[in-house]
C-alpha cells in the first residue's frame, strides 16, 4: 500500500470510529457534527500537503512542508467553519501547539483510557465549558493515536540523521519523538463560542 493510500485510510478510519456523542442534545450534536467535518477537512488538506511533500523530497521535506502549511490550513478552516481548529499534545513538537488545561486534561484522560485497553480510534470528548465570566464554548477533542505508516517516519524512536537536523532547525525545543504504535500522539481540537 502506498504512503498515500495508507494515511488515507488512517484519516478516513480516524473519523469514522469518532465515538457517538453521550447526550441527546441536537445542539451538542449538531456542533459535533461540525467539529468532525472540520478535522476531516483539515486531515484531508494537511495529508494531500504531506503526501505530495514525501512523494517529492521525503521526511525532511514533509516536514518542511508541514511548518508552513500545517497553521495557514488550520486558519482557513477555522475560518470556513466559524471554529478554532488544531492540533495539540502531551509532547509537541510546534510550541505553539502547546495545549492549554482544558486539553492538557483531556489529553491525559485520553492516554489513561488508551492505558486501560481503550481503541483509541474511538476516543473523543464534547463539552460545553464556561468561564470564569460566564462565557461558554463548545469544545471537542479527538484523539490522534500513533500510526506505524507514516507517522513513525517522523515522530518514531529512531529518525534518520538528515530528518533529526530538519527537525531541529525548525523545533528547536521539539518533544514530539520516541512514539510507539498505538500510543496517544495528540489530538485535534476544537472550540467555538456558544451564544
Amino acid at each position: 500500500m502506498s504512503p498515500k493510500s495508507t494515511f488515507a485510510c488512517a484519516i478516513c478510519a480516524l473519523m469514522l470510529s469518532a465515538a457517538p456523542v453521550l447526550a441527546a442534545d441536537p445542539a451538542m450534536e449538531e456542533r459535533v457534527k461540525v467539529a468532525r467535518g472540520a478535522i476531516m477537512q483539515l486531515a484531508e488538506e494537511l495529508k494531500g500537503e504531506l503526501v505530495g511533500a514525501l512523494q517529492s523530497g521525503g521526511p525532511v521535506k514533509a516536514t518542511e512542508t508541514c511548518s508552513i502549511v500545517a497553521p495557514q490550513i488550520s486558519t482557513n478552516v477555522s475560518q470556513g467553519k466559524g471554529l478554532t481548529i488544531g492540533r495539540t499534545a502531551l509532547k509537541v513538537r510546534n510550541p505553539a501547539n502547546v495545549p492549554d488545561d482544558f486539553e492538557k486534561a483531556q489529553l491525559e484522560a485520553f492516554a489513561a483510557r488508551i492505558a486501560a485497553g481503550e481503541d483509541a480510534m474511538k476516543i473523543d470528548h464534547a463539552e460545553v465549558v464556561t468561564d470564569a465570566s460566564g462565557a461558554k464554548t463548545f469544545r471537542y477533542m479527538k484523539a490522534i493515536p500513533m500510526a506505524e505508516k507514516p507517522c513513525a517516519v517522523c515522530h518514531g524512536a529512531e529518525l534518520k540523521p538528515e530528518l533529526k537536523a530538519e527537525i531541529d532547525k525548525l523545533y528547536p525545543a521539539d518533544q514530539a519523538v520516541g512514539f510507539k504504535v498505538g500510543e496517544l500522539r495528540g489530538a485535534f481540537t476544537v472550540k467555538q463560542k456558544v451564544d
